[in-house]
């Protein structure tokens, strides 16, 4: 399973959000580039960068992005704000490993599947779901789309993975942000990255035996220090201990 460490950027900032509330930002006081390094240092294969501001359409951010890019020393995996094919393939030319696209695949899903043929390995689809739909517009819009739907209807795309977040649970209940993680996974033949469910060491050890999970996005956890990156690739890489099969 892949960690993905995480940054967030507001502002230049480094930041976590509740329930994608904007207005709420938490501030760390970490520079983003060291910090990208430190990812790096610690044995990182990936790292996921959210460009928050771009949610907003603004640019703010861009030149920031760009040297975590540089100084990362790993892929880096980028999201927020991308609305066009242009877009796209900017931040591929700038060294981007993978972009992840959520808004843009509900409103023209023909593009998204041809920047998965174009670009193989570096398309994420993001599926956030609230309340049993899959939002948009940076978790403001309820679609009409139900989260099984929306991703069967994208098997055919050589999609890198799909990135799936539950954000009607609560910021304490990893449970169930699990339990509706687990059952879009089981309905997918597409990798899956968990978001919003890492808060301790034990919920990596936990990851490990849902199928189809191929990694999780960890960011405020690591933050706060309730998680220690080298602990967590560590549990991360090991082989999960056999299950009894019980007939």
């Amino acid at each position: 399973m892949i960690l993905f460490p995480t940054i967030e950027l507001m502002n230049g900032k480094c930041v976590t959000l509740t329930r994608g509330r904007l207005e709420e930002p938490v501030i760390w006081h970490v520079d983003p580039v060291e910090r990208a390094r430190s990812f790096a240092a610690a044995g990182a294969e990936w790292m996921h960068v959210t460009d928050i501001d771009a949610l907003r359409g603004d640019e703010g951010n861009q030149a920031l992005i760009e040297e975590i890019i540089r100084a990362a020393g790993i892929p880096v995996q980028l999201g927020g704000g991308f609305r066009s094919r242009e877009a796209v393939t900017r931040w591929i030319d700038r060294g981007a490993g993978r972009i992840v696209i959520g808004t843009m695949a509900a409103h023209d899903p023909d593009l998204l599947r041809e920047l998965a043929k174009f670009h193989p390995d570096q398309i994420v689809l993001a599926v956030d779901i609230f309340d049993g739909s899959v939002m948009t517009e940076g978790w403001k819009t309820r679609s009409a789309f139900l989260p099984e739907t929306y991703v069967k209807a994208f098997e055919d795309a050589p999609l890198a993975g799909i990135i799936v977040t539950d954000i009607d649970a609560d910021i304490e209940d990893s449970d169930g942000s699990l339990a509706v993680i687990t059952s879009l996974a089981a309905q997918t033949r597409h990798p899956v990255i968990a978001r919003g469910t890492v808060r301790t060491a034990d919920d990596i050890s936990r990851l490990k035996y849902v199928p189809n999970i191929a990694g999780t996005l960890i960011g405020r956890a690591l933050l706060s220090k309730d998680v220690d990156l080298a602990e967590a690739l560590a549990l991360a890489a090991a082989d999960p201990e056999p299950v009894a099969d019980f007939r």
